[in-house]
């Protein structure tokens, strides 16, 4: 069985990384994540009712600011090793230096930033990795224009391809609606997401739940470590979403057009739940501290009183054996031919009778 707190090892950066930005200026790019070897990767998508159109590339090629009317772009990138990529994508759009900051510190909680001219957050999105076996946590930046929605990943994963799927669907609801709509289902999907980590805790507790009941031992107490540091660790990720989201449902731009809103509701609704039962299952965890406790003594006491029974067993029959093992010339028993096995008898029947007194008291 997998240790949980296993599954998000990439939830906290080394702490050497956190350090390399220190005393430097505020607005100065460095990329404090792990230093992946995948080229970045940059796919441009544009759309609207009748057109679309999908363009993928590993530098800046051309000016993606330059927009047609009524389309809608989506730029979707993946590595943020490469800085030069991002900040040159942070002066076509002009971006505040703080925001390319935020988008390569990859320990930040999420977040929620009104620029006026584009909307900044930023969440941390939580994939299974069904090769590897284990959760993939990593942070997600999601920028939102005019026309155009940006969206910055540390690593190219597979977790946006339903929303490309449904692009490419001439008469779906994302090639009808606005750039905030696209915006709403990035947001959405990793939201969505949190669900199957909250499946995959469960199923973790129940499993560590059954060996408790059965055979609790040290490797036990060590899972049950393992479960509350990412019981942990998910609260801190989860948690501000639900601000996150309620500042964009009262966000007053003209960005966030008001058919929008229902969409938000839904989402705000899911993190609700998402949170309640991560509560849940924090409280469980947490109680499962006090059930190892609670297992290992039970086990203790049967231990001890198995050794109890047996020493009192022994007392009788110890006392005999030393008694007549003293060996004076004169004890009369020494003369009787009968005398030894006459004492064996009186020893076994010592114990039956001592065993049925205990199995009488339910002591065993």
């Amino acid at each position: 069985m997998k240790i949980f707190s296993r599954h998000l090892k990439k939830v906290i950066p080394p702490s050497k990384k956190r350090k390399e930005g220190v005393g430097l200026p505020p607005g100065t790019l460095i990329y404090t994540g792990d230093k992946i070897k995948e080229k970045t990767k940059i796919k441009v998508t544009d759309y609207n009712e009748e057109f679309y159109e999908f363009q993928e590339f590993e530098d800046i090629q051309k000016d993606l600011t330059a927009i047609k009317k009524g389309v809608t772009r989506w730029i979707d990138i993946h590595g943020l090793a490469e800085v030069n990529v991002i900040e040159e994508i942070g002066r076509q759009f002009n971006l505040h230096p703080l925001v390319l900051e935020d988008i390569l510190s990859t320990n930040q909680l999420p977040k929620f930033e009104d620029y006026g001219k584009y909307i900044f957050i930023i969440m941390r999105k939580l994939i299974w990795n069904e090769e590897e076996d284990e959760f993939d946590f990593e942070q997600t930046s999601l920028i939102l224009g005019e026309n155009y929605v940006i969206s910055l990943q540390e690593r190219d994963t597979n977790l946006f391809d339903p929303i490309y799927e449904r692009i490419r669907v001439p008469k779906g609801r994302v090639r009808s609606m606005k750039a905030d709509y696209l915006y709403y289902v990035l947001i959405d999907i990793i939201v969505d997401n949190y669900f199957i980590v909250l499946e995959k805790l469960g199923e973790e507790i129940e499993n560590i739940e059954d060996i408790l009941i059965k055979s609790p031992d040290p490797v036990t107490l060590q899972l049950i470590y393992g479960l509350k540091k990412s019981t942990i660790e998910l609260r801190k990720s989860i948690w501000p979403i639900r601000e996150v989201i309620n500042k964009l449902q009262r966000e007053q731009s003209s960005l966030l057009g008001d058919e929008l809103q229902i969409y938000l509701r839904d989402i705000y609704d899911h993190i609700f739940r998402i949170s309640d039962l991560l509560e849940n299952n924090r409280e469980i965890v947490f109680g499962m501290l006090d059930m190892y406790l609670s297992s290992v003594s039970n086990r203790m006491n049967d231990i001890m009183k198995v050794l109890t029974i047996i020493s009192t067993i022994f007392i009788p029959l110890s006392f005999l054996a030393g008694f007549y093992g003293m060996n004076f010339k004169y004890m009369p028993e020494f003369s009787q031919p009968s005398a030894y096995p006459i004492l064996i008898i009186i020893m076994i029947l010592i114990a039956i009778v001592m065993l049925y007194y205990f199995r009488r008291k339910r002591w065993l």
